[in-house]
Parts: C-alpha cells; sequence; structure tokens
C-alpha cells in the first residue's frame, strides 16, 4: 500500500465533503452546517461550548454559525434556566424538511462513493472504518482521563 490509512481516510472525507458541498450549493448548506444541524436533532438543548468540541471548531467559529443558522430560521438558543451566561440550541421547525433533504443528499454522495461495492463489502467497510473510529476514540478518552 503506498498510502497510509491515515491519509486515505483523511483525503476521502475531504472528498465526501466537496462532493456534498458541491450538491448542496444551492441550498446554502455546508458540510459542517449539516453537522451542527445533525447534532442538534440528535441534542437538542446542547450548549455552544460542547457542541464546538464535538465538531472540532473554535467556540467563536461555531457561534457566527450558529447566528447565520438563526438568521436562516432554522436554529435557535434559549437562555439556560439553569445557568443564566449560557445558551441552550435547538432546531426550529424549519429545519427537520431540511434534514431529509439533507440526509438524502449524504446518501447519494455515499451510493456515488460505493459504486461498485457490493452489499457485503459496503457492510464490511462500515465495520471497518468503525472499528478504527472505536480505537481513536477509545484512546482519546483514556488521554483525556490521564490529564484530569
Amino acid at each position: 500500500m503506498s498510502e497510509s490509512i491515515g491519509f486515505l481516510l483523511n483525503d476521502t472525507a475531504r472528498l465526501f465533503r466537496r462532493a456534498f458541498n458541491a450538491r448542496t450549493r444551492d441550498s446554502g448548506i455546508t458540510a459542517l452546517q449539516w453537522r451542527v444541524l445533525s447534532y442538534l436533532s440528535r441534542h437538542p438543548g446542547i450548549r455552544q461550548g460542547p457542541l464546538a468540541d464535538i465538531i472540532e471548531v473554535e467556540p467563536i467559529t461555531l457561534s457566527r454559525m450558529i447566528d447565520r443558522l438563526e438568521e436562516a430560521g432554522l436554529a435557535e438558543r434559549r437562555a439556560d434556566p439553569t445557568d443564566r451566561r449560557a445558551w441552550l440550541l435547538h432546531l426550529t421547525p424549519l429545519a427537520e424538511p431540511l434534514l431529509d433533504d439533507l440526509r438524502r443528499t449524504g446518501r447519494a454522495v455515499v451510493a456515488e462513493a460505493t459504486e461498485g461495492l457490493s452489499d457485503a463489502e459496503r457492510d464490511q467497510l462500515a465495520a471497518l472504518v468503525e472499528r478504527v473510529r472505536a480505537n481513536l476514540s477509545r484512546r482519546e478518552c483514556l488521554k483525556e482521563k490521564e490529564t484530569l
């Protein structure tokens, strides 16, 4: 193998983002914004700080992104009843149909990327990448515990 697995995974992720962004250009939603919307759909009421950590952006970058999503009517900040300095993030009802469209787009990109693979090969690829992610996540969790 001429390329390392890390390089191949990273470059493949870049190409996925590029293909997704090309398909969603008219909607004005980027792959990163989709990730934010997707996390908000799975974690309603998450604070901005933890969400910034999850998607690995600076808090100010996420704040600007949430500003744009609020302007588009897709997300909203609500005061945290337990901490008046904090905001809880939620999707608006307008976001759900858009998320459905973005999920369809995501599935189309995956179908293009895995063209020519059998169902068994797709399943095996997903299982192997999931195992790599789990290995790295476990190491990251151990590293965080060591610094505490």
